[in-house]
């Protein structure tokens, strides 16, 4: 990847992680993100451009309200700077298929392959957080990770010459989503519908790109589930406080799925004699 993409992808990943922070905020509060413009919560003050530049805004104003100075939470340069990370992550996973392309109809397939991701980090930043929040996976986030995978996904693999992953996208948002909701309609205390309707999303994703992909993405994120479950139990005493999201988890999972899936089920394969 070129320092320029890399560049590109890194302010990107700010700007989109600055709105990010608008949407953690509204979404699960019923608000728009559009309007109205951006203020401080303790004194109404819309908040300047010159105070919205991710991350080092938030430093040169002394994590401080201009107007009130009502201390601002780290947690909106946190998302900045990790969205910012996360885009460039991707980048360099999705971007050397680019210049390895054979046609021009393959680099555009690529270049869409690579931004049906992005749209699925900024997605997975979002929803992680309002889950980890409200315990909630907004409809309106989950739709538009579905619509944006459908429209970009389905030229971007044909575009590539794999329409042979289209079925495997299909059957895995298929799959996942008549799993988890197998499990909710079992257990609904353990599993919501939320999650049933990202299972789908994800498997959409992971399926889009092979077979070893979803089975890793999926499994990594119960084994991930069930890891945190232990140690919440363990050190929470409270009833109530034990009460854990899966929604990350399955996010988590899902990015292991996509960045290391071919190589861990190819590895788990060669272990048990299959390879």
């Amino acid at each position: 990847m070129t320092p320029l993409l890399a560049a590109l992808a890194a302010i990107s990943g700010l700007a989109i992680g600055s709105f990010l922070n608008v949407v953690v905020y509204r979404v699960p509060a019923g608000m728009s993100v559009v309007a109205p413009a951006s203020a401080c919560p303790g004194c109404g003050s819309e908040i300047r451009a010159r105070d919205n530049v991710p991350v080092l805004s938030w430093l040169l104003l002394g994590r401080r309200c201009r107007d009130c100075r009502m201390p601002i939470s780290a947690r909106y340069p946190a998302v900045e700077a990790l969205t910012g990370v996360v885009f460039v992550l991707v980048a360099l996973f999705f971007a050397p298929q680019i210049g390895q392309s054979g046609s021009a109809a393959e680099a555009t397939g690529a270049v869409l392959q690579l931004l049906a991701f992005l749209v699925l980090a900024g997605v997975s930043i979002a929803l992680a957080s309002i889950d980890l929040d409200v315990h909630r996976l907004p409809n309106p986030i989950v739709l538009f990770a579905l619509v944006s995978g459908v429209v970009l996904l389905v030229p971007a693999l044909l575009l590539l010459g794999r329409p042979e992953l289209l079925v495997s996208a299909g059957i895995g948002a298929a799959a996942s989503f008549a799993f988890y909701l197998a499990l909710a309609l079992v257990s609904p205390r353990g599993m919501g519908m939320g999650d049933v309707k990202l299972a789908g999303v994800l498997g959409l994703y992971l399926g889009a790109l092979g077979w070893a992909q979803l089975a890793v993405g999926v499994i990594v994120a119960f084994a991930l589930g069930a890891i945190a479950g232990a140690i919440v139990l363990i050190i929470r005493r409270s009833v109530k406080d034990r009460r854990i999201p899966f929604g990350p988890w399955m996010i988590a999972g899902a990015w292991v799925g996509v960045v290391g899936g071919e190589q861990i089920a190819a590895g788990y394969l060669a272990l048990v004699g299959l390879g």
